[in-house]
Parts: structure tokens; sequence; C-alpha cells
């Protein structure tokens, strides 16, 4: 089974981090605010590295929603905000370039 949590859930565990912090750090936040065991692993199988931000755990932790179109637009901005060296880069949104503007220029008086 995989860990996962909500949204509203790990905001709710790390509202009161102090970044940048561990991963063990986190872990203690998330139980001293009273997280539920589903983001407590979750938390347990982010990287071992420092965080700089809830946006950068954010990205490291699975999260699903109730809303199969929210949990879509999540994963797309997770996406979007790879932060972490070393892991696979190639899921990201980034369209491809132009191959027009690529070879004639930006701006070509069109």
């Amino acid at each position: 089974m995989a860990a996962y949590t909500t949204y509203r859930a790990l905001k709710q565990a790390l509202i009161d981090a102090d970044y940048p912090a561990t991963k063990e750090q986190l872990i203690e936040t998330a139980l001293r605010n009273g997280a539920d065991e589903m983001t407590l692993k979750a938390l347990r199988a982010v990287p071992p590295v420092d965080y700089h931000s809830f946006a950068e755990v954010e990205a490291s932790v699975e999260i699903r929603e109730e809303d199969p179109e929210l949990e879509a637009a999540l994963k797309a901005e997770r996406r979007r905000l790879h932060t972490h060296p070393g892991l696979s880069e190639r899921t990201k949104d980034v369209p491809p370039p132009n191959p027009i503007v690529e070879e004639l220029g930006e701006n070509r008086g069109s």
C-alpha cells in the first residue's frame, strides 16, 4: 500500500514547521501536531534530504484528494516544481519548443 496523504492533512501537520528541516524534524513536528497515521507514513516515505519550504515537502509527498480533477492539477503542479536533484525530471509538464520560433527567432515582425 502506497503512503499518501491529503494536502489539508499535510498542511495541518506541518503548520508550525521551521525550515530548513530534515526528514526527522518534519516527522517530529507532525507527531507534535497530532498528524494521522497516513500522513506520518507519507512523511516517512520522503527522501532523506533537507527541505527548505513546505512546497518542497509537498512535492516529495504523494498527495491524493477526493476530487480527481483537483488531484490531476496538483500532480501537474508538482511535476513543474520538481526541486530535488538526482530524481527524474522527464515527467515535467514542459511544452516542447516551437520549431519555427527556434529556427527563425521569436520576433520576426509578425
